[in-house]
């Protein structure tokens, strides 16, 4: 696991951590841009890598006491796809296992003079509920792994946490508040797991099938370029209910 230090310049570096001791981490959850705004593993690499949101999410983390940060647009070598299947596969563990999740909602802002205490009304509930964050595939694994997620508008503001925004997050996306709170996945039946991804969309077919790995518990390689048709009906030998399942949802409607 590649991890991100920022920099008293205001730059980044990369340390890789192999085996069981990982230093705590803060981890970013947010939607990409068009491919162009999105910060590289090689922009890091050449130092010239640099955006809003990862300068927040390395500004937030410090200010949490935490040193290191995970940012899935630059700390994996994607022209390597054995070092992408893999980071594919443990992504819902490290989502899982990160001190603190930020969820950088690029499409709500709020006014700068918003102070978040937990009795405070959402100032934006509409801009919130519309978010295309709740919209996309991978953003589902990523809402039910951590336990720390924390909401923020594109100025950095905090909106709000997995527990002061529990019902606004059950009523967006439909995800049972018991698997918000934790419960087990294994306590909730295929057709339900199914369900809450129906409507989300990802750029790439395939990643429709990948992005719910974690939320079924199986580990498979990845071949992009197979279609998704061809990447369910792997999944479904690893899950042999799946087939009939998920004729009962629209997930593919």
């Amino acid at each position: 696991m590649r991890l991100l230090q920022l920099q008293d310049d205001g730059t980044f570096s990369l340390t890789s951590y192999v085996g069981k001791y990982i230093p705590p981490y803060a981890i970013l959850s947010h939607t990409w841009g068009a491919d162009h705004e999105e910060i590289t593993f090689e922009d890091i690499a050449k130092g010239t890598g640099n955006s809003t949101k990862i300068q927040f999410c390395g500004k937030q983390a410090i200010k949490d006491g935490l040193q290191h940060f995970w940012v899935d647009t630059c700390c994996i070598d994607k022209s390597s796809s054995a070092e992408l299947s893999e980071a594919i596969n443990s992504m819902f563990r490290w989502y899982q296992n990160a001190t603190r999740c930020y969820v950088y909602l690029s499409d709500v802002s709020v006014d700068a003079s918003y102070q978040y205490t937990p009795s405070s009304p959402l100032p934006c509930e509409l801009a919130f509920r519309q978010s295309r964050w709740f919209t996309r595939g991978w953003t589902l694994q990523e809402t039910i792994a951590s336990s720390s997620l924390q909401f923020f508008s594109r100025e950095g503001i905090l909106l709000g946490d997995k527990t002061s925004l529990e019902h606004y997050i059950h009523e967006i996306t439909g995800i049972a508040i018991q698997a918000l709170q934790g419960t087990p996945l294994s306590d909730f039946s295929i057709a339900e797991r199914i369900s809450w991804a129906a409507n989300r969309e990802t750029t790439i077919e395939e990643d429709q099938v990948y992005c719910l790995l974690g939320i079924f518990d199986v580990h498979m390689p990845l071949i992009y370029g197979e279609g998704m048709e061809h990447a369910f009906r792997r999944l479904r030998k690893e899950i042999p209910e799946l087939g009939r399942k998920i004729k009962e949802t629209n997930f593919y409607a």
